[in-house]
């Protein structure tokens, strides 16, 4: 499973879906999204602008990443 960081309290599906390289663009993330091709949590998700939290799962065409919150180190 991949693990992206975020900085933010939250990430939006569209962003991550982005972020973790599993597509090209934000047209291209709406439309997966919205032909129900992602799962948060096990369950399929239609909305774009959903909140993403550390912890999190999010499943694309067989493949998952999970969001982690800032390190401890960045912190100190």
């Amino acid at each position: 499973m991949k693990a992206v960081e975020i900085d933010d309290d939250y990430i939006k599906l569209g962003q991550l879906l982005k972020l973790a390289g599993f597509v090209s663009s934000g047209v291209e993330a709406k439309i997966v999204i919205q032909n129900e091709e992602v799962s948060v949590n096990g369950e399929t998700d239609t909305r774009r602008g959903r909140k993403i939290y550390p912890q999190d799962v999010v499943e694309y065409q067989g493949q998952q990443v999970t969001v982690i919150g800032e390190s401890h180190e960045k912190l100190n």
